[in-house]
């Protein structure tokens, strides 16, 4: 369920008209409702109440927009990081140190220092190469690093190949049949506390059967770790459950998730730990868009909106499908391309989509855009970045400017030899 519905035949988010933010802000302009990210946020923990304590901590990556990071940290949800600049968002949003894991293949010997000097609650070490540089930092500092060895279960998580990371060939974790000798050797290590076994394998997940048979081989080898003598408190699943993208898609349920790892996890006894991101953030925000012109084509017209790839590249990268609807339908149809302005082929949103039936200067938005749509954004032909702006009941404020391409332009530097 989200908060974008029509009223009067006009499309709201929550109890403001969608016209409204496009007149006061322009377009495109990324809209989310608060009250659809609390509400995803209180479902899936309520999906977990069976279990003892879980920890949940939002995967930064799928949006890391402040206020949206402060919804969630209100709703006492952790942040999962996968770099610098996201454990400074995340620490500003008023997230609790704590609260936060650092996750990632490729963390920086900066940005585990900082980690640690930020007396972060877990880092999921992904080598170990990168336990034992870890180790080496902590020594230094007098510090004791927490951590949990991810491990990569060789599980396909029947994916897009592009956000899988659980399968051998993913750069992600260790090999499964190396875990307990990693794990037992960086136990060894002063300046680490080696606590516990992390998994992740992979996003927008429409089953829920590859999670279960990677937690099936956590669980056994938290068993085996324990029989070498390591203690083992705590085990990361990750995140990974889907979102419907299209209208009538039926997808796991954070309910069936839940029942799901209570079960698996029932005899392990430790304190389990989760990172949603999508599930949290998809489908609470919108990309409100204006159509710039129908452009006739040889088989169906080009509808030409002013949003193009460099703002969500989802399509593009993905070739992932975004529900795209006319903000004032009038209740006529019609097929076409939808394409946005870059001078790329790849800018294209859809083929041969049926659609509500728009002309130029009418308004559309791109559905479930609220997770790995502005985060993803770029600068491509030299565009500007898109604004953001968060809905409260009947009020909206901007979260984040729209930056010019003249601002963008500002941060370079001509040499004096170029003068």
């Amino acid at each position: 369920m989200d908060h974008f519905t029509l009223r009067d035949g006009v499309l709201h988010a929550e109890d403001v008209p969608l016209p409204a933010i496009a007149e006061a802000v322009g377009t495109p302009v990324y809209v989310y409702s608060r009250a659809t990210i609390e509400r995803h946020a209180t479902v899936f923990r309520e999906a977990l109440a069976p279990l003892d304590d879980p920890h949940i901590a939002f995967a930064v990556k799928a949006n890391p927009n402040l206020a949206v990071l402060r919804v969630l940290a209100r709703q006492g949800y952790g942040a999962d990081v996968v770099s610098g600049g996201e454990l400074i968002r995340a620490l500003a949003a008023g997230m609790k140190p704590a609260d936060i894991v650092f996750s990632g293949v490729g963390k920086t010997h900066a940005e585990l220092e900082q980690g640690l000097r930020e007396d972060i609650g877990q880092f999921n070490v992904e080598s170990e190469e990168e336990g034992y540089e870890l180790a080496a930092i902590a020594r230094r500092a007098g510090r004791a690093a927490r951590c949990a060895l991810r491990v990569n279960p060789d599980v396909d998580a029947r994916t897009h190949e592009k956000i899988s990371t659980g399968k051998s060939e993913n750069k992600f974790g260790v090999p499964l049949d190396r875990a307990t000798a990693i794990y037992t050797a960086l136990a060894q290590e002063d300046g680490l506390d080696m606590r516990g076994i992390a998994v992740h394998i992979g996003s927008q997940l429409a089953s829920l059967e590859p999670l279960e048979a990677a937690f099936a081989k956590v669980g056994a080898l938290i068993g085996e770790l324990r029989g070498a003598g390591c203690k083992v408190t705590h085990a990361d699943l990750g995140g990974g459950l889907g979102v419907p993208y299209r209208a009538g898609e039926a997808l796991p349920a954070p309910a069936e998730y839940g029942a799901m790892v209570a079960r698996v996890t029932k005899d392990w006894n430790v304190r389990l730990m989760f990172e949603p991101g999508r599930v949290i953030a998809g489908n609470a925000g919108v990309l409100l868009t204006r159509v710039v012109r129908v452009k006739r084509g040889l088989t169906h017209p080009f509808l030409v909106v002013d949003a193009a790839m460099n703002d969500l590249a989802r399509p593009a990268l993905y070739g992932a499908w975004h529900d795209f609807e006319a903000v004032e339908p009038s209740g006529e149809r019609m097929t076409a391309h939808i394409v946005g302005p870059i001078c790329e082929t790849g800018d294209t949103f859809a083929m041969d989509r049926e659609c509500d039936a728009l002309g130029a200067g009418h308004l559309a938005v791109f559905r479930t855009a609220g997770a790995y749509g502005a985060t993803m954004a770029s600068s491509y032909n030299s565009r500007g970045f898109v604004a953001e702006v968060l809905v409260d009941g009947d009020r909206f404020a901007v979260v984040a400017d729209r930056i010019a391409p003249s601002a963008i332009m500002d941060a370079e530097r001509m040499p004096d030899w170029l003068a």
